[in-house]
């Protein structure tokens, strides 16, 4: 089960579960978002249409950022004329959440939850001591280095 739409310009097949990068997009309602330009929809293995009223494509943003910059150089040769541009272009990573159509829902599996990690503050109070051990250790070699000048 699979869609076209399109979104940005640019058109995507999705499936759900899918999760792309369309251009950046302004939030939903709690980063819900819903592709309105449907351009095909396929149904049964081997089947595929263009929907008529009441299909629909919803997603929810993953996350928002900005590409790798792109490097735009203009050069004429002869004529000492260079000039060179930067670009990063916006994006809005999209998990497509559900597909429907003809009374028919079809909806990604739940992702699991995250549990925050407990070992992380063990881990914080380790280096704090070993950081101490080594001060320590440290103050001695210079007092030694000191004894052995005299």
């Amino acid at each position: 089960m699979y869609a076209v739409i399109r979104a940005g310009g640019k058109q995507y097949r999705v499936a759900p579960g899918d999760v792309i990068k369309v251009e950046s997009l302004g939030t939903g309602t709690d980063g819900r978002v819903e592709f309105g330009d449907i351009l095909a929809v396929s149904g049964e293995p081997g089947q595929i249409g263009k929907p008529q009223s009441g299909a629909q494509v919803v997603g929810e943003v993953m996350e928002q950022g900005r590409a790798d910059k792109i490097l735009v150089f203009h050069y004429k040769r002869k004529k000492q004329y260079k000039k060179l541009r930067g670009h990063r272009q916006a994006f809005t990573a999209v998990r497509i959440t559900e597909i429907a159509f003809d009374g028919r829902k079809f909806t990604a599996p739940e992702l699991p939850k995250k549990e925050p990690k407990a070992k992380k503050a063990a881990a914080e109070a380790a280096p704090a001591e070993s950081k101490a051990k080594k001060k320590s250790a440290k103050k001695k070699a210079v007092a030694k280095k000191a004894g052995k000048r005299k």
